[in-house]
């Protein structure tokens, strides 16, 4: 179940820091309250699934969720560029979090 919830919290990471670029310097409130409850749940889930998993496994799988998530995200939706360095570091971080995973 800690599982479960680190991945939907770091898809909430994933969730907020798309709506803080739209935001636009939390200038804009529908985006602003999203990205807020975003955050919040995701911090939530974060420290509930840490209950169980050590602290370097979940704080790492979130992140590396979160980032390659937003560089996803940065790509299929805001047509950010998706040249060859930045897939291979995003392959490099899905490895990562996939050795921690084996590892605990």
């Amino acid at each position: 179940m800690a599982w479960i919830l680190l991945v939907f919290a770091g898809l909430l990471e994933v969730v907020w820091a798309y709506y803080m670029k739209q935001s636009h310097g939390f200038s804009r409130l529908a985006p602003g309250i999203i990205t807020l409850t975003a955050m919040i749940a995701s911090f939530a889930l974060l420290s509930v699934a840490m209950k169980s998993l050590p602290l370097g496994t979940a704080y790492t799988t979130w992140t590396g969720i979160g980032a390659v998530g937003a560089f996803v995200v940065g790509i299929v939706v805001l047509g950010e560029p998706a040249d060859a360095m930045r897939i291979v570091a995003a392959v490099l971080i899905v490895s990562g979090l996939v050795l921690m995973k084996l590892s605990s």
